[in-house]
């Protein structure tokens, strides 16, 4: 990592003075002003020294140059015409940084030369371009996002706990996720109301069942979440009985609730109500 081109607390807000910047709550704009922040999330982004590395919500450029000093090239896209002038100023002399500017929630992930993306997310949009990323870009192996702590939390939770949700078990189908670090809300400006965490989340192989019908199944008993599964999944278009049969089958308690249901358990649910037999349509 190039360390002398990190930005600081003073530099950053030197830029926003200069360029006329006033953060956007709407816009869930948080920007890190933290050198060691930075050097922490690029640690745990990994070896970046061959990929091209995607980053959402570049902002000033902070973390933009610590990746820019550990990956081979660094697509930064930023949304917020006002913030681009800083981005670029922060990027001169940096030759292996393409600015784009750009809605993170409109672009062609399955066209990106990305590998890697590694990200400040702004809280507003951090599940819906998670899951984005994981439908739709599967030449992008890992992701490295800091998100507000709840949300963050979420994307990593096991069964039983209380963040483990619709958004864990979709996230697992694809990737498993784990929080690597809890963030101060210090290490940002402004200072939001809460503290953040980063994630790692790295691709894999995902099960053998179709993931259309697996998010359906997920959806429909999430949508319920204090209810039973023989009673959640009802909409789905089958008879309460070929449900409780087809969970029964899966190795499934039909009485348990969604949030104790594994990943594994959704899978073999998923199998059943995917049969010929089950009438899924």
């Amino acid at each position: 990592m190039t360390e002398g081109r990190l930005l600081g607390a003073r530099r950053i807000r030197e830029l926003f003075e200069t360029h006329g910047i006033r953060p956007h709550k709407e816009l869930g704009q948080n920007f890190v002003i933290d050198p060691n922040t930075i050097r922490k999330v690029v640690d745990v982004a990994g070896d970046l020294g061959d990929r091209t590395v995607l980053e959402i919500g570049a902002g000033a450029g902070s973390l933009t140059l610590g990746l820019a000093g550990a990956a081979r090239r660094v697509i930064a896209v930023e949304f917020d015409a006002r913030v681009v002038p800083a981005l670029r100023e922060s990027l001169i002399g940096v030759d292996n940084v393409e600015v784009a500017e750009a809605d993170a929630m409109k672009l062609d992930y399955a066209k990106l030369e990305a590998t890697s993306l590694v990200a400040n997310l702004p809280y507003n949009i951090a599940v819906p371009l998670v899951m984005t990323v994981l439908e739709n870009a599967a030449q992008i192996t890992s992701l490295t996002v800091m998100t507000q702590r709840e949300v963050g939390e979420r994307l990593a939770a096991s069964p039983g706990n209380k963040s483990y949700g619709q958004v864990s078990v979709l996230v697992g189908y694809w990737t498993r996720a784990t929080v690597a670090a809890r963030i101060s809300r210090n290490a940002f400006f402004p200072v939001p109301a809460v503290d953040s965490v980063l994630v790692r989340i790295d691709r894999r192989e995902p099960p053998e069942v179709p993931y259309a019908r697996f998010n359906q199944i997920v959806k429909a008993a999430f949508a319920q979440r204090r209810k039973t599964l023989r009673n959640t999944l009802g909409p789905l278009g089958n008879s309460v009985s070929e449900i409780e049969r087809s969970i029964h089958d899966a190795g499934v308690d039909p009485s348990a609730r969604p949030e104790i249901v594994s990943l594994e358990g959704w899978v073999a649910i998923t199998r059943q109500l995917a049969s010929p037999t089950s009438n899924p349509e």
